[in-house]
């Protein structure tokens, strides 16, 4: 990563404290390493991602139904998926200061990144990334379970109690969202890769012989989301199929949408055909009937995940625009946080104040918006701008002649008067 690609990540960090996107987890105690929490406009945009997948893979679908599991499962569901004896990374460790890292990401060859010191790594094991507690008073080997590392064993586990009840016949999915855990060796990079994290997913059953077409089906479906609802720039977005030995242990082909950021091209999104692995892992005969033939098989899986927090950082990343002497986050429209501000133009004039809060108290009923009388009009246009805010609303002495406000664009600045009456339709008409 050179200068300017540290300085853009450092900006992104700083404005996501400072504005109440993002802060450190236990901050006033210290913090905890890789920790964090959503503000008030992370939380926002945030569930906006979670909210607009919801809509496109089930609200406006028909073959996929979702679920929401526990965290915490019969440590026999890790026995069977084989996360107990596979899910691991390599991991050296240097001998001088005991910094453990993963050594397929790092150069044994070269100093220490911590120490400096040379030749000084031990030999590669296998860590195990299951992250274990214990259930009960005791903290005894038969309390021993697990957080779980993916949200997709439950949806196998699930598969027939799903089947039953919704009465859905192959091709079908059931999808989750919901947070994971992961003791990683190396987590980093601000919300990248942590301990804990939030994942979008399906698993998608079909038949044996089409598992090709699901898969290129589901890489568009993957790809279009990407682009056209998130918004991100294609040249930041890259395809790339995981080599055999870079894939999970489940896995027949693995493809990964690697997003550029700043420090680096990484993982975003992930497709996984992970045939028919877990289904016969976790059950000793087929779960499933074909309702035309009576033909009992296994389903196989074609299986797209979308990181919750990567979208975040991408989405942040693809957002935010220096111009001159204001910082913007042009973000699409459906994923601010507020959909519009709302300003008195002066705040000592009651009969503005006034009149602006109610034109805030009547759009809040159908949109996320903000109120702001702080300052001077330049500076509150430029504080909504930094957070993404699409379009501010100023309540001016014209305003109470005329029942007309003023509309800032923020990407354009240009302004135009709007009815009152007709805000929520103009709002309503740019999302």
């Amino acid at each position: 990563m050179n200068s300017s690609e540290g300085d853009l990540m450092d900006k992104i960090v700083s404005l996501c404290k400072r504005r109440g996107f993002v802060f450190p987890g236990s901050e006033i105690y210290g913090g905890l390493a890789n920790s964090f929490d959503y503000g008030p406009l992370g939380d926002e945009l945030k569930n906006n991602i979670k909210q607009l997948w919801r809509k496109r893979f089930l609200q406006q679908r028909d073959d996929i139904v979702s679920i929401d599991a526990a965290l915490i499962m019969n440590p026999k569901v890790w026995e069977a998926s084989g996360h107990l004896s596979s899910f691991s990374d390599p991991l050296v460790e240097c001998k001088n200061c005991h910094t453990r890292f993963r050594a397929d990401v790092i150069d044994v060859l070269k100093p220490c990144q911590q120490c400096g010191k040379k030749n000084q790594f031990t030999s590669a094991r296998q860590f195990n990334l299951m992250l274990k507690t214990f259930l009960g008073p005791a903290e005894e080997k038969a309390n021993k379970v697990y957080f779980r590392p993916e949200t997709a064993q439950a949806m196998f586990v699930d598969f027939k109690n799903v089947l039953e009840t919704s009465r859905r016949k192959i091709p079908f999915g059931i999808a989750q969202i919901g947070k994971a855990f992961r003791n990683e060796i190396t987590p980093g990079n601000f919300i990248f890769r942590t301990r804990e994290f939030e994942q979008m997913e399906i698993e998608y059953f079909i038949k044996e012989e089409e598992w090709e077409k699901w898969f290129e089906y589901w890489k568009k479906e993957m790809w279009d989301w990407t682009l056209s609802n998130l918004g991100l720039r294609k040249e930041n977005i890259r395809e790339c199929e995981c080599k055999p030995e870079n894939r999970a242990h489940y896995s027949k082909k693995t493809i990964d949408l690697e997003y550029e950021f700043p420090f680096g091209r990484e993982e975003l999104y992930g497709l996984a055909y992970r045939t028919d692995f877990d289904l016969k892992n976790h059950f000793n005969k087929p779960p499933y009937r074909d309702p035309e033939t009576e033909e009992e098989f296994y389903p196989h899986v074609i299986e797209p995940t979308w990181g919750v927090d990567r979208s975040v950082l991408a989405v942040l990343c693809d957002a935010y625009t220096e111009e001159q002497d204001r910082v913007v986050l042009k973000l699409k429209p459906n994923l601010t946080p507020y959909k519009a501000a709302v300003f008195p133009l002066l705040a000592n004039k009651p009969e503005l104040v006034k009149l602006a809060r109610t034109i805030y108290d009547d759009l809040r009923k159908d949109f996320m918006v903000a109120f702001d009388d702080r300052g001077n009009i330049g500076k509150r246009y430029y504080s909504q701008d930094e957070i993404g805010t699409s379009w501010c609303i100023t309540v001016d002495f014209e305003s109470l002649e005329n029942d007309d406000v003023t509309i800032r664009d923020r990407d354009t600045m240009k302004q135009e008067r709007v009815k009152i009456s007709e805000l929520s339709n103009f709002l309503r008409g740019k999302l």
